[in-house]
């Protein structure tokens, strides 16, 4: 018998003890869950039977309140006890068929050698011993991080340094032992290998037992206020990042919660997508949204650019864009601001039963906000405004009670309408004339709502003529000429704007510009709770959104992350975007992380898919050996929808899930059809609010951010569709979707943004 073999049976006799203890503990916590239930239960229908209920004396009253007490702590330790052991059930239930991944030796410095095991959660015997670590632990992390020998990591008590003599990683499935590697590096290739090779899925996975060194870095970074992550396509960038938050969740438990942490993502597409990843660690998912939720959920009377509309507007390049895009832009805004402090607010008057006559015209409200002094800034003038005009609006009561109006609404109520106007039923008043008056106090007050809530809203800034104002200011703030924009397509820019404000439209590059400057003036809406803000697919922000979210959670740690290569909605925008963003950030707190290495792919798709970049190069394939990408070309339309459905065969046969991408959405409407027409059966993916289903997919480009598939075709790759350079991106976003199989499919003349070195691909 081998020594291998050897050590797999004892190694299957020790799991064997673990899970028996498991279960073993999963069994008393579901019977002690029961029991905390039924006292639960008990003590609620029978919560007043041991209370003396008295309150005749104040000795007696306080005897009372001290015995409802009594009951409501003994309850409250019930629930706290349920609670706990509901926790501790989530975690062993989670351990039963896989208790743990990794193995680990050492000893440390005049100590006994030890061996610990390593699990996605931690577990302990009756004497508190424990015999799993939680892969968040600090001892956990030189598993991640060091080889074989001295290697040291950061505990509580500060740093401790050991000597590892193994580093042993299992495969384990439903309680066998199916294999283990032993390594001196951080993860070996086989285990690396074996996942890799797992099919794709409609949810993402956690990495947690193929976690790399560099990853591990990203995911235990306390130190940094901003953390830049610019990796590559399949780096494992987005999965890290999820990790990064359950550690951060385990690392500060108690002092932080879910609560605390917001996601935003590319898309609600790709918010299922990682739905289940951090439940699967047993940490509840953080708060997670896009960006357009972010900006839109503010301007509810407003149509605001969707994800659609930005993509098919950023096929026209716009000078303008990245202009408005810019952390100059949003410094000149900064700068606008301080000089409405002394004039230039745009206010509109507030009106009330005479449209021609307002009640507070522009001009009234314009000399109360100039009339504080100048120590007040913009935040503080609005909040004495607001004050100045409840004032006077309650002033005004009086005058508004004895007009015409009010004794004609008093007239045209019906009797029900009349009493519901009354303190109580039987209500008496000295007078005829008291009466009336209560009446008519009662009918102006409810009627002055509406100005009331204008006023306590702001409704009085006319934040539209505000935000042109600033738009045809910005000529004589700044050289337009240095951005490349002519004064007459300024112009043109602000009539434009001016229209849309007609039609109650709001494009994505003035949404963050306008909200900032309705900031600036009406007060910041700061969110001082946030802890952590993390931001994917950081290349498709503009610089002027990044430090506009930067503003609005102060007192946060940021993890921006992404691929600059795939910029689709920036474009060449994207490349000054790290040297922007930097400069809102503490140097000294600043950390970029480069993570270059490619695991989604294999080595042919990626040796294939870099070379569509300028810096392709710094890609590094992992050792995964698959197929060249295939190229079809064919003379038209009819021929290739016969090569698309011929690959969806192949890769059926395969077991492989296709994703059909294309350009934009229209073309993915069409192929979604003719395939339909050829009893070939696919989902539509046509907005980021479906949820991706088992089986083939058409999809657009712009909703396959973040996504991987088993085997990806790229339609209409000619010459016409894929033409700008600056289209690179795209060609790069769509290709780097393919785990195993790529197949480009084109009418034509194939586009001069794909490879020309044929030793990379072969032709069908």
């Amino acid at each position: 018998m081998t020594d291998k073999i050897i050590e797999k049976h004892q190694e299957q006799q020790h799991l064997d003890h673990i899970i028996d203890l498991v279960k073993q503990r999963e069994s008393a916590l579901t019977k002690s869950i029961k029991s905390a239930e039924g006292e639960a239960r008990h003590l609620n229908s029978h919560f007043f039977d041991d209370v003396k209920l008295d309150y005749d004396g104040y000795s007696t009253a306080m005897e009372t309140a001290i015995s409802i007490h009594q009951q409501q702590q003994l309850l409250d330790e019930r629930e706290h006890a349920w609670q706990h052991s509901a926790k501790q059930l989530a975690t062993v239930t989670r351990l039963k068929d896989k208790p743990y991944f990794a193995r680990i030796d050492f000893t440390e410095k005049k100590g006994q050698p030890e061996t610990i095991y390593i699990g996605l959660g931690s577990f302990a015997d009756e004497n508190d011993h424990f015999l799993i670590y939680d892969w968040r632990a600090p001892i956990s992390s030189i598993y991640y991080d060091g080889k074989l020998g001295d290697v040291s990591y950061q505990s509580p008590a500060g740093k401790i340094t050991v000597n590892m003599s193994k580093k042993r990683q299992f495969v384990i499935e439903h309680g066998k032992l199916l294999d283990f590697f032993d390594t001196n590096e951080s993860i070996g290739d086989q285990m690396l290998l074996k996942t890799l090779s797992e099919k794709s899925g409609t949810q993402m996975k956690s990495i947690v037992t193929t976690i790399q060194r560099e990853q591990n870095k990203i995911i235990r970074n306390t130190a940094a206020d901003l953390l830049f992550v610019q990796g590559a396509a399949g780096s494992g960038k987005t999965s890290a990042i999820l990790q990064r938050i359950a550690y951060l969740l385990y690392r500060y438990r108690g002092n932080l919660t879910s609560r605390d942490v917001i996601m935003f993502s590319p898309n609600m597409l790709f918010n299922d997508y990682i739905k289940n990843v951090l439940p699967e660690m047993g940490e509840q998912n953080m708060v997670q949204m896009t960006y357009w939720q972010y900006v839109a959920r503010r301007l509810p009377r407003m149509k605001v650019e969707t994800l659609f509309e930005q993509f098919e507007a950023a096929q026209a390049d716009s000078k303008i864009d990245q202009f408005k895009g810019s952390l100059k832009f949003f410094k000149l805004l900064t700068r606008y601001s301080e000089r409405l402090n002394q004039q230039g607010v745009a206010f509109k008057s507030l009106y009330f039963k005479d449209p021609k006559k307002p009640f507070f015209s522009k001009e009234q409200l314009s000399e109360i906000y100039y009339s504080f002094n100048e120590n007040y800034h913009l935040n503080n003038r609005i909040e004495a405004t607001r004050t100045e005009l409840l004032k006077r609006l309650n002033r005004k009561l009086s005058a508004e009670m004895r007009k015409r109006w009010v004794s004609e609404y008093i007239e045209g109520l019906s009797k029900n309408e009349l009493t519901a106007l009354y303190d109580k039923p039987d209500q008496e008043f000295e007078s005829e004339a008291a009466e009336e008056k209560f009446l008519a106090r009662k009918i102006v007050i409810k009627q002055l709502q509406p100005i009331n809530h204008r006023i306590n809203h702001n409704q009085f800034i006319n934040m539209r003529q505000q935000y042109l104002r600033f738009l045809r200011a910005v000529p004589q703030m700044t050289d337009l000429a240095k951005a490349g924009i002519s004064n007459a397509a300024w112009k043109h820019e602000c009539d434009r704007v001016k229209e849309q404000f007609a039609q109650r439209q709001l494009k994505m590059n003035d949404v963050s510009a306008y909200l900032y400057l309705y900031d600036l003036i009406a007060g910041r809406q700061m969110d001082y709770e946030m802890r952590y803000v993390f931001i994917d697919e950081i290349q498709d922000y503009t610089a002027f959104q990044l430090a506009y979210l930067k503003t609005n959670f102060p007192h946060a740690k940021f993890t921006m992350l992404g691929d600059l290569n795939q910029a689709i909605f920036t474009r060449d925008g994207s490349r000054s975007l790290l040297r922007q963003i930097s400069s809102l950030f503490d140097p000294e707190k600043t950390e970029v992380v480069q993570l270059t290495r490619s695991y989604r792919s294999t080595k042919e798709l990626t040796q294939f898919t870099r070379q569509i970049l300028r810096s392709g190069a710094k890609i590094e394939p992992f050792d995964r050996p698959g197929t060249k990408p295939a190229l079809w070309g064919r003379t038209a339309v009819a021929a290739e929808l016969t090569a698309l459905v011929q690959i969806l065969q192949a890769n059926q046969r395969q077991q492989q899930t296709t994703a059909i991408i294309t350009k934009d959405l229209a073309t993915a409407k069409r192929v979604a059809v003719a395939l339909g027409d050829r009893q070939q059966h696919v989902t539509l993916i046509a907005s980021a609010n479906q949820r991706l289903v088992p089986g083939n997919l058409v999809i657009p480009a712009y909703l396959a951010k973040g996504l991987e598939f088993d085997a990806v075709v790229m339609w209409g790759a000619d010459a016409q569709t894929y033409a700008r350079p600056d289209e690179i991106q795209l060609v790069y976003t769509i290709t780097s979707r393919a785990m195993y199989q790529l197949d480009i499919l084109y009418t034509g003349k194939k586009s001069p943004l794909l490879p020309t070195d044929v030793s990379t691909y072969v032709e069908k």
